[in-house]
């Protein structure tokens, strides 16, 4: 991601913002509330349109100027990411499992992943029959990042992914991330966690509407202080 530049009306979000992630490597995205971390999330997914700069996915172009107009690849976007936002994108009269069969078209792969893949390792098949209303926050939290890997992608982004949960379900949501980063999935996360930085090899403090990577190791006084 190369200078991408972001506005709400005549505010400027982003003003530059740059950073790359490889193969099997976390990237945490830090700074002060409002500062235009979710936004630049949202570029990413392909949910918010940048004024200028550039994306790219694996050397493929998602967002990109046309003829003067930035332009995105919605294939590629689709393709190379999943994307969990911090608000909750499930239909909530609708069983967990109906929820899934919206985004995995293949009955047969779906219930391969409640069986012995990654919805699994999330926990959803203990509970893919109840409705999704009558579901704790951690219970959709897992869902939704379940949902995010329909189709196996290779980026995963989330939006303070463990915001409001329990320690028991962020660990497992840990150890979920643990795996799929072993399995050469990259991960960008948003997080205001402490914890969720001990997996990340690098850490950028969103400031001023730019990137800046610090040292990952900071925490406490001497990371505020970067914001």
């Amino acid at each position: 991601m190369t200078d991408i530049t972001s506005s709400y009306g005549r505010k400027k979000i982003l003003k530059g913002a740059s950073f790359t992630a490889l193969r099997g490597e976390c990237v945490a995205i830090v700074g002060a509330n409002g500062c235009g971390k979710s936004t630049l999330l949202s570029v990413l997914a392909g949910t918010l349109k940048p004024k200028s700069g550039e994306v790219l996915y694996y050397g493929k172009t998602a967002w990109g100027s046309l003829g003067g107009r930035m332009h995105a690849d919605m294939d590629i976007i689709r393709t190379m990411t999943g994307y969990v936002p911090q608000e909750n994108p499930l239909i909530p009269e609708l069983t967990v499992y109906d929820n899934l069969r919206l985004w995995y078209p293949d009955k047969k792969k779906l219930q391969q992943e409640l069986s012995h893949g990654f919805l699994n390792l999330l926990g959803v098949h203990e509970f893919s029959d109840r409705q999704v209303s009558k579901l704790s926050g951690g219970m959709k939290k897992r869902v939704s990042i379940g949902i995010a890997m329909a189709g196996m992608p290779p980026v995963l982004l989330m939006d303070e992914p463990s915001a409001a949960l329990d320690l028991v379900c962020k660990e497992e949501i840990r150890r979920y991330l643990q795996v799929y980063l072993e399995r050469k999935g990259t991960v960008v996360i948003t997080t205001h966690e402490e914890s969720e930085l001990e997996m990340c090899s690098k850490v950028f403090v969103m400031k001023e509407g730019r990137l800046e990577q610090i040292d990952r190791e900071l925490r406490g006084e001497a990371l505020v202080s970067k914001f």
